[in-house]
C-alpha cells in the first residue's frame, strides 16, 4: 500500500481518536489512538493488545519474571476480591500480610495512582486482555 492509500484510513483513525478526546472531556488535548488507554483499542484501527498489555502491566511482569514473585497474580487476586485483602489472601492461600506486602511493592512499581478509579480500570481490563491473549 502506498503513502496515498493509507490517507484515509489514517485520516479514520484520527476522526475516531478526536471524537474519543471529546467524549472523555479532553477538550484542546491531542492525542493518539495509543495514548487513550482502553479507549484506544476500541477506536484504533490497528489496536495492539500486547502492547497495551505490556504499557499497563509491564512493571509488574518484569518484576515476576526476575524474582519469581507473583504479583500480577496478587493484582488480578486482588480485583477479583473486590479490592479486599483479606478476601485476595484467601483466594491465593496467603497470609494476609503476604497480600499487603505484594500491594506494597505494586504501589513501588507502579506509583501510587495504580488504586485510582481510571488507572485501575486500566489495569483490570490489561489483566482481562492478558488472560484472554494467553488462553488464545
Amino acid at each position: 500500500m502506498t503513502s496515498a492509500e493509507q490517507v484515509p484510513a489514517a485520516w479514520a483513525e484520527a476522526a475516531r481518536t478526536t471524537s474519543a478526546l471529546h467524549a472523555l472531556g479532553m477538550h484542546g488535548r491531542g492525542a493518539s489512538a495509543e495514548h487513550l488507554g482502553f479507549a484506544g483499542l476500541v477506536v484504533g484501527s490497528d489496536p495492539d493488545v500486547r502492547g497495551y498489555v505490556r504499557r499497563h502491566l509491564g512493571p509488574l511482569l518484569d518484576y515476576d519474571a526476575r524474582r519469581g514473585s507473583e504479583l500480577v497474580k496478587t493484582l488480578a487476586a486482588y480485583f477479583d476480591a473486590g479490592t479486599s485483602p483479606r478476601h485476595a489472601a484467601a483466594a491465593l492461600h496467603v497470609h494476609v500480610n503476604t497480600v499487603s506486602q505484594r500491594l506494597e511493592r505494586i504501589t513501588s512499581l507502579l506509583g501510587p495512582q495504580w488504586q485510582q478509579p481510571r488507572q485501575s480500570l486500566e489495569l483490570q481490563l490489561a489483566l482481562q486482555l492478558r488472560h484472554l491473549t494467553a488462553s488464545s
